[in-house]
């Protein structure tokens, strides 16, 4: 599984893309978010989690 190995540039990447709610929560658009390939991968204590769209346009996390 390919993984993108500089997290700063998919950090600078969604950095535009957020904007924070009254209670300060962050809201990420996807598309900018995912880019032009719909994947994004994600680590969470340890692992690595894969976020993607399908061709219907709904996301899917899988480990």
């Amino acid at each position: 599984m390919n993984q993108p190995t500089d997290s700063k540039t998919t950090a600078s990447a969604a950095a535009g893309t957020s904007s924070s709610t009254a209670d300060g929560i962050r809201t990420l658009d996807s598309q900018e978010l995912l880019g032009k390939e719909g994947v994004l991968y994600i680590r969470h204590q340890g692992e690595t989690y894969r976020l993607q769209t399908t061709r219907f346009g709904k996301l899917i996390l899988t480990k």
